[in-house]
């Protein structure tokens, strides 16, 4: 069964008036336009408005955009997707005309901000004012007092040295600003601009009765990728299953949990939460494989408090390497740092996975995640592609969650023999032409040839040839490499390189080793900031023998950081598909 969408275009009077009662659902962000937006608006229509005097029927009309609602056929309570923005900004403005216009003016932009209730009526919601728009819940009360109800402007003045939420902070600058510039018209102005607003700017208004075809339509609609995303699709539906009398306090817990990530960070754990839960790569999108997999609003709060809260708080400290323990935190979160450069994030499921549920037994974490990152190093440099790496942390996944022995023969968690060999035999080749790689490879071992976590500020770190590729004819390297082939087979293996920071003259790759030490590989003290290049710099000739054992050593100390020598006990590695 098709869903019913209605499209059409409304004056603005027609849009603040019972045929709407519009409401911003707790999922959407707070109101966010700042002042020079909200002047912007003013701006567009007192520019395409023009200060003539013809009347405002011989003016053309002015597209606004469009919104989109939720909406039930002839009832007029709206919930709003997509339009929260401009909605509350025009309230603004009509409240501010209202400010500046003759007394009998104003009845009219009143009605168009809230219908008035009745005292006298039999009906207990009649005798209330009923809201052309309600704000989410911490600023509606603030948005009715300040801005919808008449002399709110003058309460709103008394708040300048106030400490203001963002939104209700934004709300007061922008009331006080339009209402600034609208003084600055004459009353003919002020009247010719009131009249078109409301009878000449058109709003294109498209409603469905459910959420999925609401959100569908605003993807369409809506290309500047803002306010709207499947977390807040989420947010609405499991918020929305729990009780009223606790539906705030998880509101917020929810808002907190976002701001701690950021939003974008937001939306990327619930990618790594479906991983958790499906274990399988993603074929859909998240948002359905969420409902489908995790099944968040069959219990919500279990969800938020044993899911969501857990998980944003390991994800967090997995990106910024804050983790706290009174054991092995300093050892942990260098690792973290360690994981953080893979080229990829599918090592991140297992991750929160894993440190959500040990959080308390740093023991176990320490040796995790020495392990994951010698799996996600091994993964990376042998290039393993995206169906390999999710079938492995797939079954990883499935290891974690039924608490398998991570030690054991068959772990997923550690590389095989075939695997140690084919991470060697990458890294024992011309290493320099594996782009991918050869940087992250470089400052590994540069960290583990000085003995501690090296940190770098650097804005270029490159990695150089210390044997060039292309000598000069008259150059020492050509009595040292007198063989093309030979040279060649030794230009780019990773006993001839080095790391390098900042720019240098491309000419001076070429210089001979002694030159090239002083001029080329040193820093601005004389020194390189890079153990592996200091290396380097101690040597006085570089010949083929220096590079081979260069190499030997080199690729030695890659063995001892990842283990290559011990790969797992022999059984059989199990995946799953």
């Amino acid at each position: 069964m098709s869903t019913k969408i209605h499209g059409a275009e409304h004056p603005i009077d027609r849009i603040f008036c019972g045929d709407f009662v519009f409401s911003i659902p707790m999922y959407q962000r707070p109101y966010a336009w700042d002042v020079e937006q909200a002047a912007m608006l003013l701006d567009d229509l007192l520019s395409f408005l023009g200060e003539g005097t013809e009347s405002v029927d011989e003016v053309n009309p002015y597209f606004l955009g469009s919104i989109v609602l939720i909406k039930s056929d002839g009832l007029p309570e709206s919930e709003v997707v997509d339009g929260q923005q401009r909605l509350t900004t025009l309230t603004i403005l009509l409240a501010a005309l209202r400010e500046v216009l003759p007394i009998d003016w104003r009845t009219q932009i009143t009605e168009c901000l809230y219908q008035k209730g009745n005292p006298t009526d039999i009906n207990p919601k009649g005798r209330e004012n009923r809201y052309r728009l309600t704000l989410r819940e911490r600023d509606a009360d603030f948005f009715k007092d300040y801005i919808q109800t008449e002399g709110g402007f003058e309460r709103l003045k008394t708040l300048r040295d106030a400490v203001l939420p963002d939104s209700q902070r934004h709300i007061f600058e922008n009331a006080l600003a339009l209402l600034d510039r609208l003084t600055q018209l004459d009353e003919e102005h002020q009247k010719r601009l009131t009249q078109f607003i409301l009878y000449k700017c058109l709003l294109v208004v498209v409603s469905t009765p459910d959420m999925d075809s609401a959100y569908r339509i605003f993807s369409v609609l809506n290309d500047r990728g803002l306010d709207l995303s499947h977390s807040d699709i989420l947010k609405s539906e499991i918020i929305g299953k729990i009780l009223p009398d606790k539906q705030e306090q998880y509101n917020r817990l929810w808002e907190d949990t976002e701001v701690m990530l950021g939003r974008s960070t937001f939306q990327d754990l619930f990618s790594h939460i479906r991983m958790i839960y499906s274990k399988a790569k993603q074929k859909g999108s998240v948002l359905k494989e969420v409902r489908e997999h995790v099944k968040p609003s069959e219990n919500p709060i279990h969800f938020i408090d044993k899911v969501l809260c857990p998980a944003a708080q390991a994800y967090a400290d997995i990106q910024d390497c804050c983790f706290v323990s009174n054991q092995h935190a300093e050892a942990i979160n260098t690792y973290f740092k360690y994981l953080n450069r893979i080229d990829n994030a599918d090592w991140l499921p297992p991750a929160i996975a894993y440190l959500s549920k040990h959080r308390h037994q740093p023991d176990k974490l320490l040796t995790f995640f020495k392990d994951l990152d010698r799996l996600a190093s091994g993964l990376m440099i042998r290039r393993a592609d995206i169906n390999e790496r999710m079938r492995r942390y797939s079954t990883l996944l499935t290891w974690i969650e039924e608490d398998q022995d991570l030690s054991q023969p068959g772990s997923p968690l550690h590389l095989t023999a075939e695997e140690c060999q084919a991470i060697i035999q990458r890294l024992n080749g011309p290493l320099y032409l594996e782009t991918k790689i050869r940087l992250y490879v470089l400052l590994r071992l540069d960290t583990y040839l000085s003995g501690g976590e090296a940190v770098y500020t650097l804005p270029r770190i490159t990695v150089e040839h210390i044997l060039p590729q292309s000598p000069r004819q008259d150059s020492q390297w050509l009595t040292w490499f007198p063989d093309e082939e030979a040279r060649q087979g030794y230009v780019h293996c990773l006993g001839n390189l080095a790391l390098l920071s900042g720019y240098k003259n491309s000419s001076a790759q070429n210089y001979d080793f002694d030159k090239k030490k002083d001029k080329y590989f040193t820093g601005k003290d004389g020194v390189s900031p890079f153990a592996i290049t200091t290396q380097v710099l101690k040597k006085s000739e570089w010949t083929p023998e220096v590079i081979e054992q260069r190499q030997d050593e080199l690729l030695g100390r890659l063995k001892q950081l990842w283990r290559l020598d011990q790969p797992a006990p022999v059984a059989q590695l199990t995946t799953v598909a």
